[in-house]
């Protein structure tokens, strides 16, 4: 739209025609998928030229508040001052209107900054933009001191708005399509790092569970086996959630399996992993882990406890103790000069419980933790009488129904094991 209408001598059927046509100019861009540019452009023409508007800011909001257009003044407003002055403006606003009560000081601050009309545009009850209009010829328009053609900015600007809008949300829902297709095949290679076969056989029963927090996490565990005789299993948690902390923990579990093979020592182990996870985590996070080696032949089963949640092993006479010993989390110190390993004797039929926080701090409605106790009592009633693939499961239905409509706090790891 490139001819300017002189309007001084504009009749209200012209002036219909020129509101149609601008109308029809904008619906033409938004239908043929113009950028927010395009029709950002054709709107200020036809404020400017059809219908003598001298100053105009427009904020919009998009993921913030600022202005997307401006001419004829300048965008002085803060955030903070467009949620005090402009968020309780819920109808066209006219400056110089009788003000009354809490639209006092509003008006007189608009007023100084040269705004003659507020136009809001609302979405249900969310608030898409204003369009600040100042230096309105309203007696060139030929409609006198009436403001009718300010309803037809409101739509105009309406349109705008919710085209702009669309586009937004348009770019944002492929935004996060590629975002959740992303963290889909992540989440698929972070589960292909966990062991895909545990022993199921006359020596050892062993099953796990994995519940993220989000898509992808921080909790881990594994199994190796060693040679003929012996074999490792571990639990592990890294500080904090999410992707930061699912590399962490793939780049953990890649040291390990490394460093297992030149380590007969789990305490020498521990030492080369802390001295990993600070040059790779550079203090910011640290991982908690208990790992631990069991010989198939002499039944030595010996641990160390890195600052995890004490693994619990239930006898053959129905007791429980804790697995402890150990040293602080791994990434805690630069240099962990004293790691203590735990040597056991473990009982046949034996079953220990490997578990992350995400277990026993997951709260109810009423802010209470699941607890230790609760998980010792689950062990207690089902570890000699159930499979442990059945225990993992009695586990989580628990959890399930402490928590109620609460989300989950954390990852959530089991690792179960029966030793015959």
């Amino acid at each position: 739209m490139t001819n300017s209408i002189s309007s001084k001598s504009m009749s209200k059927s012209k002036l219909l025609e020129v509101k149609l046509a601008a109308l029809l100019e904008v619906t033409k861009a938004i239908n043929s998928n113009a950028k927010t540019p395009e029709l950002l452009a054709i709107y200020e023409t036809v404020l400017k030229e059809q219908l003598s508007v001298g100053k105009l800011i427009l904020y919009a909001n998009d993921g913030g508040w600022k202005s997307v257009l401006q001419f004829g003044m300048e965008a002085t407003f803060s955030e903070e001052e467009i949620e005090k002055y402009l968020l309780p403006l819920k109808d066209i606003t006219l400056m110089d209107s009788a003000p009354s009560g809490e639209l006092v000081p509003i008006q007189d601050a608009l007023k100084q900054n040269n705004v003659e009309v507020v136009i809001p545009v609302f979405h249900k009850d969310m608030p898409l933009a204003f369009a600040l209009v100042g230096d309105i010829d309203e007696a060139e328009l030929g409609i006198g001191a009436s403001v009718k053609h300010l309803n037809f900015i409101q739509t105009l600007t309406n349109i705008l708005v919710v085209a702009i809008e669309n586009k937004r949300l348009a770019k944002e829902g492929i935004r996060q399509a590629e975002m959740k297709k992303e963290l889909e095949v992540a989440s698929q290679m972070q589960h292909m790092l966990f062991p895909s076969d545990l022993p199921n056989d006359a020596q050892l029963e062993m099953d796990a569970l994995y519940i993220a927090h989000q898509q992808i996490g921080g909790d881990y565990y594994d199994f190796v086996r060693i040679n003929e005789q012996e074999v490792v299993f571990c639990v592990a948690d890294v500080s904090g959630k999410g992707v930061s902390a699912a590399l962490l923990m793939s780049n953990f579990q890649a040291n390990m399996r490394i460093l297992l093979n030149r380590n007969n020592s789990l305490a020498d182990l521990v030492r080369e992993l802390n001295d990993k996870v600070n040059a790779t985590a550079k203090g910011e996070r640290f991982i908690t882990l208990f790992i631990a080696k069991y010989n198939l032949v002499t039944k030595m089963f010996s641990y160390v406890n890195a600052g995890h949640n004490p693994p619990l092993v239930l006898s053959s006479d129905g007791s429980i103790s804790m697995l402890k010993i150990g040293c602080t989390g791994l990434g805690m110190l630069e240099d962990i000069s004293k790691v203590y390993e735990g040597v056991v004797a473990i009982e046949p039929k034996s079953v220990i419980l490997c578990y992350t926080d995400g277990v026993v701090e997951q709260e109810n409605n009423l802010g209470e933790e699941f607890g230790v106790g609760r998980l010792k009592e689950i062990l207690q009633k089902n570890g000699h009488t159930s499979k442990i693939k059945d225990i993992n499961n009695q586990i989580i239905e628990s959890v399930k129904e402490h928590k109620g409509s609460k989300t989950y706090v954390d990852d959530i790891a089991l690792l179960t094991c029966r030793i015959f």
